[in-house]
């Protein structure tokens, strides 16, 4: 690996500027890092004033930065930006790391490590969990793919992003523990929605009957957060219907390759089309409430 990567600052690359992508590239900015940042948009003003530098392409990132950190919406996305024309394979350095911290195909995950092994550098997927609060605050949970000594060399880097970090293997374990984890939240989702919905056709106050099962078994992250979200009807993301679904499609894909059934999570994919058919795929994922507690399931 780049003796570099072992300083306390480095040179980091930053690509892709959305809900979370851009409060994690400001914590490695605090953290004291270089940033060179793509794309940015007039939304990204402040992290220009706190010391990015912004690129004109993939390349250019690649070109200027030790590490390149890729926070992209679908697989689609992180290959056309490390394989495409001005991709960062095209400005790569002899052993530059490269950290994928979308949420993408397991598959394709080890396709583009493999091309970034090829021209000379290093590749883990770090896919993550925590929503936009969770980026802000430094608090995402981090599941890593890569080898032991790669993943041990870029530690300070994910211990800037995240609090819960966990290495599950070799490249592509982050991305299938990521679909794991987007099963249980999806599902779990569903039945906050589904309990609160009840709580309000039975007369209970439901805000009121989220406090009272936060001390049972009942209780999770998801109910506290997600849950006032219902109980509140604000459904500003947080992190979009329209990536979860996605999300259910690689989680499906994975299921019908290990030859696996997901019963409930096929429903719950079903819950989200009829949201995105509302046009409802940039609210956050909490919003499934609306479908069950406006009677439209």
């Amino acid at each position: 690996m780049n003796e570099g990567l072992r300083r306390e600052q480095m040179r980091i690359g930053f690509i892709g500027l959305g809900v979370m992508g851009a409060p994690m590239a400001l914590n490695l900015l605090k953290a004291g890092h270089t940033l060179t940042v793509h794309r940015v948009r007039e939304r990204h003003q402040g992290l220009l004033e706190a010391g990015a530098v912004a690129a004109d392409s993939p390349q250019e990132v690649a070109e200027k930065s030790q590490v390149i950190v890729l926070m992209l919406p679908d697989t689609p996305d992180v290959e056309k930006a490390v394989i495409g024309a001005d991709g960062v394979l095209s400005g790569l350095q002899e052993g530059s790391l490269v950290i994928d911290m979308s949420s993408i195909s397991p598959v394709v995950t080890k396709d583009v490590a493999a091309s970034v092994r090829r021209a000379g550098g290093e590749y883990i997927d770090a896919p993550v969990s925590g929503g936009e609060a969770g980026a802000r605050e430094g608090a995402l949970t981090i599941f890593l793919g890569g080898s032991e000594a790669v993943v041990e060399e870029a530690m300070p880097l994910f211990q800037t992003l995240g609090k819960n970090i966990t290495h599950m293997g070799e490249v592509g374990a982050g991305q299938a523990t990521k679909v794991v984890n987007q099963i249980i939240v999806g599902l779990t989702i569903e039945a906050v929605a589904e309990g609160l919905s009840v709580a309000e056709a039975s007369g209970i106050d439901a805000g009121k009957a989220r406090e009272a099962l936060s001390g049972g078994f009942a209780s999770s992250r998801i109910l506290e957060m997600h849950g006032q979200r219902m109980v509140n009807r604000t459904f500003d993301p947080g992190f979009r219907i329209r990536l979860h679904r996605k999300d259910l499609g690689l989680a499906l894909a994975a299921a019908e390759h290990h030859g696996v059934e997901l019963p409930g999570i096929e429903v719950v994919a079903r819950q989200m089309d009829k949201a995105l058919a509302k046009d409802w795929g940039e609210l956050d994922h909490a919003a499934l409430f609306r479908l069950i507690a406006e009677r439209d399931v």
